[in-house]
Order: structure tokens, then C-alpha cells, then sequence
């Protein structure tokens, strides 16, 4: 397929050369020049606008930094939806709010084009491996269309129902990590403040009914868990800033619908204090520090 590969960067550039890998001539555009050099030493046929980028493609894959970015990028005036020509699978793996994914659908069927919203977990480390897993909404349709290429990107690929549904799966289940990394550091801190080895803990709650993902793949104490970030001095595998920016989202999700998420709150109200005091960059996992008190 030809494939039209908008947003380079640390995603999107690691998404794009697997499709190249795979056989696809892949074009792309970003805003950065740094974005499109990488990208083109890993062969993507780099473009000077998206329009270039999009015309003829058969696929268009997206990878951007919040809503207003991809309503600007599908609906403006020489736009994704204004270039592509009809019958395009549109396929957007940014992760934003709900109504701005279901208004590009909406703008997007209303152009005779398919539509996928799909974002995305596993962090760079997915895009990098391949192994990234899609949720995603839209008709069966445009699904079955889209599977190929996010098999190519990723290791598991979940159709979450209609337009939006994908955006809806992201913001729930990272709304439920950053829950609960809150409750995995207040366990650990209190455990260790009263006496118990890490250790101990992390074995009989990892086997027993306190046991969770964050708990198994990200414990926030150094030693234990190989994939910890605590290992790695908290250089992100998946950054704090990203987790507020999701919980936000999660939020604004809630506030839409009318659904009381008061832990969700919670989450996002201490990971907002956590980044405003200049740790976004650490891995989400370090709010432990916050939580311990640790400077």
C-alpha cells in the first residue's frame, strides 16, 4: 500500500519505518525537520506539507499531540480530508478527547472516506518493537481494512465498537493505571514506614488479592520488577506528564457524560501536582517520591 505518515516523532517515526519494513511505501510529513531526517534514513519518503504527503495515498496514519492538532491536521483547508481522495482509510493514533475523534469521523464519512480512531499502549518501546497495542473505533468495515497495518505496528489490536470507542478504551484503562500506581506507592511507603521489607510485600501482594499490572510490570521500588523504571533512576518508559495528560482527558470524558469518577480526580489532581513541580519527565511511576515525601 501507499501510506501517507503524519507526525514523526518518537512515535509515529518508530510506527512508520515498521510499515516501511513490512513492504509499504510510506510518505511522510512533520513539522520538525530533526522528525523527518530520522525518518528518512529509516525510508520514509519524507514530504513538504501533508498534502504532498496524502495525495494518492491509500492509507493515512496519524500520530499527533492533542485534539486541536487533529482537527486542524483532517479538517483544514488543505487538510487530510481535503487531499485524500475518496475511499481513504483514515487512521488517527494520537490519544485525545472523545468529541474531537468523533468529529473527524463524522468529517471524514461526510467525505466519502473511512475512519479508525486507534491509539495506542506501549509506549516507545512498543512503537520501536512493534508491539504496541490498538484500540480502536469504527465500523467493522474500516476495521478489517485497518487490521493489516496495525498488525504490522503492533501485537494486539482490540476493536472497541464505534467512532470514539477507541479514545474511550485509552482514556478508562489509563485512568485505572494511574489509579493504580497511586495505591501500589501508598502500599509499598507504608509497608516499608512500618517495617516491611519490599520484598515481602511485593510477594505476597503480587500473589494475593492486592496484585495489579502497575504492581507486576512497574513497581515504583528499585530491585524487584526488571521492567521498573525505580530500576533506571525513573527515566520514563512512560513519562508523568503523559499520565496527566491522559487522567485530563479521562476527566474531561467523565465531566461529558455526566459520570462521578472520583478517584480518576483524585489521580489526575496529584499527578498534576507531581508535574507541576518539574517531574514530568520522569516515569509515571515515580509519584512514589511525592507519595514517600522524598525530595
Amino acid at each position: 500500500m501507499r501510506i501517507a505518515f503524519i507526525g514523526l516523532g518518537n512515535m509515529g517515526g518508530p510506527m512508520a519505518a515498521n510499515l516501511v519494513a513490512a513492504g509499504h511505501e510510506v510518505r511522510g510529513f512533520d513539522l520538525m525537520a530533526s522528525n523527518l531526517e530520522a525518518a528518512a534514513k529509516r525510508g520514509v519518503g519524507v514530504e513538504s506539507s501533508i498534502s504532498a504527503a496524502v495525495s494518492g495515498a491509500d492509507a493515512v496514519v496519524t500520530m499527533l499531540p492533542a485534539g486541536r492538532h487533529v482537527r486542524e491536521v483532517y479538517c483544514g483547508d488543505d487538510g487530510v480530508i481535503a487531499a485524500a481522495g475518496k475511499g481513504t482509510l483514515l487512521i488517527d493514533s494520537s490519544t485525545i478527547d472523545v468529541g474531537s475523534a468523533r468529529t473527524v469521523h463524522e468529517a471524514a464519512q461526510a467525505a466519502g472516506m473511512k475512519m479508525l480512531d486507534a491509539p495506542v499502549s506501549g509506549g516507545v518501546a512498543g512503537a520501536e518493537a512493534g508491539t504496541l497495542t490498538f484500540m480502536v473505533g469504527g465500523s467493522d468495515e474500516a476495521f478489517e481494512l485497518g487490521k493489516p497495518l496495525f498488525e504490522i505496528m503492533g501485537r494486539n489490536v482490540v476493536h472497541a465498537g464505534g467512532a470514539g470507542n477507541g479514545q474511550v478504551a485509552k482514556v478508562c484503562n489509563n485512568m485505572i493505571l494511574g489509579i493504580s500506581m497511586l495505591a501500589v506507592s501508598e502500599a509499598f511507603t507504608l509497608g516499608q514506614t512500618l517495617g516491611l521489607d519490599p520484598d515481602k510485600l511485593f510477594a505476597i501482594s503480587s500473589k494475593s488479592s492486592g496484585s495489579c499490572w502497575a504492581m507486576l510490570n512497574h513497581l515504583p521500588v528499585p530491585g524487584i520488577v526488571e521492567t521498573s523504571a525505580a530500576n533506571r533512576d525513573f527515566k520514563p518508559g512512560f513519562a508523568a506528564a503523559m499520565m496527566l495528560k491522559d487522567l485530563r482527558l479521562s476527566q474531561q470524558a467523565a465531566s461529558e457524560a455526566g459520570v462521578a469518577t472520583p478517584l480518576g480526580a483524585e489521580a489526575a489532581a496529584l499527578f498534576s501536582m507531581f508535574v507541576n513541580a518539574g517531574n514530568g519527565e520522569l516515569d509515571y511511576s515515580a509519584i512514589i517520591k511525592m507519595i514517600s515525601g522524598e525530595k
